[in-house]
């Protein structure tokens, strides 16, 4: 394999949801929530070494490795696995790490006052996970079925969400006239059979209806 093209080409590709560049590793917390979202949505790679404009800087690869490795066993519940690959390209090292997808979610890694969060990775960015979206994992792991009744509630939201694109939780709770915990239980509910899809925004996650790939 010619190791100069592949890394190149993976460059152009820019940053997206399974790749993000590197320039350096200073605080393995950080690194932590980045190996977390890749492994809490589609897995993905980092290349570290690498500029946000694609400039190769290259890394010292046994400090980069010792950091990456302190993220991956101390800064991650559980315990992130990866592979890694070193690339020699104009005489820089290239740190090329690969996280699988998880199959046990939710991953957590510590935000910065040492809180333990699970993030997920959206287009270039790491989001926080809620409460609704870990419960909606767990329940996906379950191997038997879910019955729920389809009421008053649930109707609201659907009709809610056929004029328009997204809704909050809260504003759910708000239309619907229901507690928070019975709103949570219907997002949960709807996400786990696939009705629904989250939306990351700067203001938080909200809910759209999941879009017919047929």
């Amino acid at each position: 394999m010619d190791t100069s093209k592949y890394i190149r080409d993976l460059i152009r590709e820019g940053e997206h949801q399974q790749q993000d560049f590197k320039y350096a590793i200073t605080d393995s917390r950080k690194i932590a929530r980045t190996l977390v979202a890749f492994s809490n949505t589609d897995g993905g790679r980092l290349l570290i070494g690498v500029k946000d404009n694609g400039r190769i800087a290259g890394v010292r690869s046994d400090e980069e490795m010792y950091m990456v490795e302190t993220a991956a066993i101390t800064f991650c519940k559980p315990e992130v696995k990866f592979t890694t690959t070193l690339h020699e390209i104009d005489q820089k090292t290239v740190l090329e790490v690969n996280v699988p997808p998880a199959t046990n979610r939710p991953y957590r890694a510590p935000d910065d006052h040492g809180r333990w969060h699970a993030y997920v990775r959206v287009g270039d960015e790491n989001f926080m996970a809620n409460r609704v979206l870990i419960r909606t994992w767990q329940r996906k792991k379950r191997k038997r079925g879910t019955w729920v009744r389809y009421s008053r509630p649930e109707h609201i939201l659907m009709r809610y969400l056929a004029e328009h694109e997204s809704i909050s939780q809260r504003h759910f709770r708000k239309i619907a006239r229901i507690s928070p915990a019975s709103a949570e239980n219907i997002l949960v509910n709807f996400l786990s059979w696939n009705i629904l899809d989250p939306l990351f925004t700067n203001q938080g996650i909200r809910y759209k209806l999941k879009k017919d790939e047929h």
